[in-house]
């Protein structure tokens, strides 16, 4: 009954099947045209897609979400191409070829390299996660609440060290987020913390409206501030691409599948680090190093395989652990949990059917998001044209009506427009905001089982640190904060160098 080829088989006659083919074309078209336009992220399109989709049963919400987040990730390349200006921020390292290619006539090509590249990078890590979910969700069910503890804090150190700019920032964002998740009720005795007598703070801040707030006002504040662009070009040669551009440099995509697979099982780097690192490898061990940032058709590849390799790569955590790989996962994530689908060990247990589908539902979204790519180039360039000034307050309505929708309190959406200009500033101040969301997502996970392991315990902490696989996850995250102190790892590697006298 649980052959892993019977439940895949099970996982594609159910998106096949009745309305969800329905589903899946037109949320995978909507997640495109989030991730065309500036402003716009894949992280607010899952988060106010959310926010839609309660009346819905579970799997087709997935589906949907799903759908939202391949296609968003893939459509940040078009304004990137045409505008020189990415569509999401895993988008930025396509900028650096797409566009000059462009600008020498060839926006086609180069739409139907990043199209070719975003399909190939999307079915290599969905085939990794459809081999090592199951393998590590049996390895998760050893984990207790101790594990579970440092797995969670983990989770947030590494956002914050590697998420770019300055680690302090990083670790400040990230237990905001842990700050913001411990509001309300605690989970062993409904002490009321940070509630101040007030009654709906006693309640906590609800996650999607802090989510929507913090990807989508911030977010509207912030491209209203934007100039008007234009497409460097309204006419498009072919997009259909080469098959000569998949043998020249397959082991090109092969690299950036494992690093943007592996990258997005980290948990909290996310699609544009990914990029970046599948760019930077492939410039490193190129032959066509000199034409790297002035159109090169490898650099393009590898930062769209790399990318999109992530998608699948980010929701291996998610299944198999209950930590998030990146900030639209941990949205998905938290959509998993509204819905009764509780994500983590115990999710090969009660539901294993629902990691094939998962599995199913990536490569529909692929296939689909691959037809799109190639048939509609005008309609999307069109669309890249919408002026912000009449886009934004359409998406701050939106934010408005989804806040509200969750539990029809008007306190969500004062939640919501707090949060978004706690957002602001922070992204002004140039925070990172994936720590800060691994901190919401991941605070409920980290209280729960530090509570829970101190109760077991009776509050001998000495657990936390004497369990071998709760050993092996503190030095871990030790190392991982110790790798982020300026100067540090090149002082321990001179020391390791120095010759003893």
């Amino acid at each position: 009954m649980n052959d892993p080829f019977t439940m895949l088989a099970g996982g594609f006659s159910y998106v096949l099947g009745g309305g969800a083919i329905f589903h899946a074309l037109w949320a995978t078209l909507l997640g495109i045209v989030v991730g065309a336009l500036p402003g716009l992220t894949a992280t607010m399109g899952v988060a106010l897609l959310t926010t839609l989709t309660f009346s819905m049963g579970p799997q087709v919400a997935m589906l949907v979400l799903v759908c939202v987040y391949v296609g968003a990730i893939y459509g940040g390349s078009r304004s990137a191409i045409l505008l020189n200006i990415p569509g999401t921020p895993a988008s930025a390292a396509s900028t650096l070829d797409g566009y000059p290619l462009a600008m020498q006539g060839q926006a086609g090509r180069a739409m139907g390299i990043s199209t070719l590249g975003s399909w190939l990078g999307t079915l290599f890590g969905t085939l990794m996660l459809a081999i090592f979910a199951p393998t590590l969700g049996d390895f998760a069910l050893s984990f207790g609440s101790y594990e579970m503890f440092w797995v969670a804090l983990f989770g947030i150190i590494i956002a914050g060290s590697l998420s770019g700019g300055d680690s302090l920032k990083g670790y400040l964002a990230g237990f905001i987020g842990l700050f913001v998740a411990t509001v309300g009720q605690e989970s062993n005795h409904a002490y009321a913390r940070f509630a101040f007598g007030n009654s709906d703070l006693a309640g906590g801040l609800g996650l999607l409206p802090v989510l929507v707030g913090v990807f989508g006002v911030s977010e509207v504040m912030g491209a209203m501030r934007g100039a008007t662009v234009q497409a460097v070009s309204s006419k498009i040669d072919s997009v259909i691409p080469r098959i000569s551009d998949v043998t020249k440099y397959w082991r090109t995509i092969l690299r950036s599948g494992g690093l943007g697979t592996f990258i997005g099982a980290m948990p909290g780097l996310g699609e544009d680090i990914a990029a970046w690192t599948s760019y930077a490898a492939a410039k490193r061990t190129s032959k066509e190093r000199h034409l790297f940032g002035k159109g090169s058709v490898e650099g393009l590849m590898a930062a769209e395989t790399g990318e999109s390799a992530c998608v699948p790569g980010a929701i291996i955590p998610v299944l198999t652990l209950g930590v998030p790989g990146s900030a639209p996962a941990a949205v998905l994530m938290a959509a998993m949990m509204i819905h009764g689908l509780n994500p983590g060990p115990m999710l090969a247990i009660s539901t294993p059917e629902f990691i094939y589908q998962i599995v199913a539902m990536l490569i529909i979204a692929d296939m689909v998001k691959l037809i799109y790519g190639l048939i509609l180039v005008r309609p999307l360039l069109w669309v890249l044209l919408i002026p912000r000034s009449r886009l934004m307050p359409i998406v701050f309505v939106l934010c408005t009506i989804g806040a509200y929708a969750i539990t029809s309190r008007l306190f969500d959406v004062y939640v919501m427009l707090g949060a978004g200009l706690v957002g602001f500033i922070l992204r002004e101040l140039k925070f990172p905001m994936a720590p800060l969301v691994l901190g919401v997502v991941l605070g409920e996970l980290l209280d729960k089982n530090l509570l829970r392991g101190l109760v077991l315990s009776g509050g001998d902490i000495s657990p936390f640190f004497t369990r071998p696989i709760s050993a092996f996850l503190f030095a871990l995250t030790l190392l991982a904060t110790l790798y982020a102190v300026p100067g540090l790892p090149g002082r321990l590697r001179g020391m390791l160098r120095r010759k003893p006298a």
